[in-house]
C-alpha cells in the first residue's frame, strides 16, 4: 500500500494463490533466465529489486549443484541486471555466511567468514561480489544477514532453523516435538514482521546514511530447550520435547549464538520489537485456530526457491 499495489511486482516460479494474486501484479520469474528477467525489468519499469531466491542451508547440503546454480548464477543474473539498468538491489544474506572459526558471541559485522556449507559459501560470494559491483560500477547493492526467521504464514523451506517453526505445529497437533537440534543449541532468531520492517528500512535508506553494504541484524536468541519452556508456559504444561540431532546439528554448530547489530541500528534504524515470549504468543495465536477448525495442514517444504520480488518505486 505504501508504494501502491500496482507498483510492487511479485514473482515466483510457482503459481500464486488467489489471495496473493489479489494484492497486485504477479509474474513468473526464473532467476536462471537473464533475458526473461530483463524483459520484466523493462516492461514494468522496475528500479528496485529485492532478490530472495535461494536454496537454503539444509536443502543446499542435500543438493549442492542446485544450490550453486540458484545461489550463484541466479544472483549474478540479478546483479548484472542492476548494473545494466541502474537498479537498487537488496539481496539478503544470512548468519550462515559465518563459519566454525567465527566468534560465536556478539559476532561483529566484519570478522572471520569461512563457512563450510554450500549455502554459506554462496552467500559470502554474494556479499563480496555485491560490494565489488558497488565499488567498481556504483551499483546500489544492499544486504542484511538474517537470523532464523519465524513465521506462521508458510511452511518451512529447507533451513536449519526450521525447528523453530515446526515445533509450534507439533505442539498444537500432538503436544510433543522431536527436535533435530540439541537442547542447548542457541541461535539468533527474528519474527517475520521484524524481518519485513527491517528489510524495508534498509531498502529505503538514503545511500549517504549507509556506512557499509552488508549488516548483521539480531532480534532475539534462544535454544530448543528454552523455546519449549516458553511453549509450556503459554500453551501446555504437558508439552514434551525429545532431542534427536541430525546432520543439521553440524551446520548449526558453525553459526553464531548472537550477532552484534549496532551498525544497522545506527545507520538505518533497525529496532526489532518481538522477543522470544512475543514470538511464542503470536505463533500460537495464529496457528491455534487452524488446528482447531481444520485438518492438519501440510508442513512439507515449499519448492526450495524463495520468491524473487521486484519492486517498482
Amino acid at each position: 500500500a505504501k508504494f501502491g499495489n500496482e507498483n510492487v511486482i511479485a514473482s515466483d516460479i510457482k503459481k500464486p494463490s488467489i489471495e496473493q494474486r489479489s494484492t497486485g501484479p504477479f509474474v513468473y520469474a526464473d532467476v536462471l533466465n537473464y533475458r526473461a528477467l530483463e524483459q520484466i525489468v523493462v516492461d514494468y519499469g522496475i528500479d528496485w529489486v529485492v532478490h530472495f531466491s535461494a536454496i537454503l542451508s539444509a536443502a543446499g547440503e542435500r543438493n549442492p549443484s542446485l544450490g550453486l546454480n540458484v545461489n550463484i548464477t541466479g544472483f549474478q543474473n540479478v546483479l548484472d541486471l542492476a548494473k545494466a539498468h541502474n537498479l537498487r538491489l537488496l539481496s539478503p544474506s544470512t548468519m550462515g555466511a559465518f563459519g566454525p572459526t567465527t566468534p560465536k558471541d556478539s559476532t561483529p559485522d566484519l570478522t572471520i567468514m569461512r563457512p563450510n556449507t554450500i549455502y554459506g559459501i554462496t552467500k559470502v560470494h554474494m556479499e563480496l561480489l555485491g560490494e565489488y559491483y558497488q565499488e567498481k560500477f556504483q551499483v546500489d547493492f544492499r544486504s542484511l544477514r538474517y537470523p532464523g526467521i519465524i513465521s506462521a504464514d508458510s511452511p518451512p523451506g529447507g533451513g536449519t532453523t526450521d525447528y523453530a517453526v515446526d515445533i509450534f505445529h507439533a505442539a498444537l497437533k500432538q503436544n510433543s516435538y522431536e527436535s533435530f537440534l540439541d537442547a542447548d543449541t542457541r541461535l539468533p532468531m527474528a519474527y517475520i514482521d521484524d524481518c519485513i520492517v527491517g528489510t524495508m528500512q534498509l531498502l529505503e535508506a538514503p545511500q549517504e546514511s549507509l556506512t557499509q553494504r552488508v549488516y548483521n541484524v539480531h532480534a532475539c536468541d534462544f535454544s530448543p530447550q528454552e523455546l519449549a519452556g516458553e511453549i509450556r508456559r503459554q500453551h501446555s504444561d504437558a508439552f514434551e520435547i525429545a532431542y534427536r540431532p541430525d546432520f543439521r546439528q553440524a551446520i548449526a554448530d558453525t553459526w553464531p549464538r548472537t550477532m552484534a547489530d549496532e551498525a544497522a541500528r545506527r545507520d538505518w534504524g533497525w529496532n526489532p520489537v518481538f522477543g522470544t515470549a512475543d514470538i511464542v504468543r503470536v505463533m500460537l495465536d495464529k496457528l491455534g485456530p487452524v488446528y482447531a477448525t481444520t485438518s492438519t495442514p501440510t508442513t512439507e517444504p515449499l519448492v526450495e526457491e524463495l520468491p524473487a520480488a521486484v519492486v517498482a518505486s
